[in-house]
């Protein structure tokens, strides 16, 4: 910690009541307790410390709101970007059911936005949605996209940006956590030229489903109904001496309650015997599992009106990464817990696992408090 705040010229220059390494679990804990006042996120957060400390006849005034937000903002964004990027990778193991496809791990992107506070800094960095001329959104609004471990539902990278960045420039960007021994899925939105190319440049297999205006000419008809064809380059990728990229397309119709929808799929596995068609339709419409995720962030992890409590930018930004720590927090533990009893953790309930994680804090840090020391009483 005293390296990752050294790095990052987070860490503070006298003894203060709340030090660096207390801010950043502070900031990680207002997504446990989303629904508290950062005063009482904080006393949660050293309850079973602060119960030995009055044994000892010591105590450790609670700091004011003001005070929060003062250390918050000297601590900054940049200490909880580099954390998370540290600590987030993918962990499935081969035995996790449901995390590899043909020895394949597999990962998803997706993406949302979500509301912050009103305020003129926020308005100016992050902007609000369209709207009918003579009317203004009610918040702004921030962009996020995530890559996600599809078996474990473990966020391994994340981008953010101002609402009006497109999701598909952020998701091309994610690509650079994606590497050879994966199968990246992608819903339509986020197909191009540009997201087949840049997941070939980083030697990851792909899945990803095509927009109906988009269309294929059969090249080489497969024997399991699936095809071979050619993605062109947009103009500016041609420009740069981009060239077709040879695809297989999959074509499959599900019928619904109203009518048959059909479905295109491209991807770079062209192993008929190994990757048939039907296969990877069925594995394709797990790619909306992992919309879970978004869903345990939004509503199991902070169920706020407003998600994103912070007044400015910086601690917006450091607030996200905070709450992308607490799911991998709860996460990370559900994937241990899975290993060890031979299941997957899509098995287990993320609210279950957090509200243990709730009860569980005070109770382990009343185990041992020499093992705490940067919580002793005298911060």
């Amino acid at each position: 910690m005293a390296s990752l705040t050294a790095d990052t010229h987070s860490n503070e220059e006298r003894k203060r009541a709340l030090p660096t390494h207390l801010v950043i679990c502070l900031v990680i804990a207002m997504s446990l307790w989303s629904k508290a006042s950062m005063r009482a996120v904080l006393k949660n957060l050293i309850d079973g410390l602060s119960e030995l400390w009055v044994r000892v006849g010591q105590y450790w005034r609670v700091p004011s709101k003001s005070s929060i937000t003062e250390a918050r903002q000297r601590v900054g964004c940049r200490v909880m970007s580099r954390l998370f990027h540290l600590a987030v990778r993918p962990c499935a193991t081969v035995q996790i059911p449901g995390a590899f496809l043909g020895g394949l791990r597999l990962m998803a992107l997706d993406g949302t936005v979500f509301d912050v506070p009103d305020t003129p800094s926020n308005a100016r960095v992050f902007g609000y949605p369209a709207t009918r001329p003579g009317t203004v959104a009610a918040f702004p609004k921030v962009r996020l996209v995530l890559l996600i471990e599809a078996g474990t539902h473990l966020i391994v990278d994340a981008l953010m940006c101002p609402y009006r960045i497109g999701e598909r420039t952020r998701a091309k960007k994610l690509l650079r956590s994606v590497h050879s021994g994966m199968l990246l899925m992608w819903d339509r939105g986020l197909h191009s030229y540009k997201m087949v190319q840049a997941a070939l440049n980083q030697k990851c297999d792909y899945l990803g489903r095509i927009p109906k205006n988009v269309k294929f000419s059969v090249e080489k008809a497969l024997p399991d109904g699936s095809y071979l064809s050619w993605i062109a380059p947009d103009g500016k990728s041609k420009k740069k001496g981009g060239t077709k990229i040879m695809v297989r397309v999959i074509e499959y119709t599900i019928d619904t309650d109203h009518q048959p929808q059909t479905y295109r799929l491209i991807t770079s596995l062209t192993d008929v015997e190994k990757f048939p068609a039907l296969l990877l339709a069925t594995e394709y419409h797990r790619r909306w599992e992992v919309e879970n995720t978004i869903d345990e962030l939004k509503v199991h992890l902070l169920g706020r009106k407003t998600l994103i409590r912070s007044l400015n930018p910086r601690e917006v930004i450091q607030e996200i990464y905070g709450w992308l720590l607490g799911h991998w927090a709860v996460r990370s533990l559900m994937f241990q817990v899975a290993e060890s009893a031979h299941i997957s953790p899509l098995r287990l309930s993320f609210t279950g696992t957090l509200n243990i994680v709730r009860r569980a804090v005070p109770k382990f840090q009343r185990l041992k408090i020499e093992e705490f020391p940067f919580f002793s009483p005298g911060l």
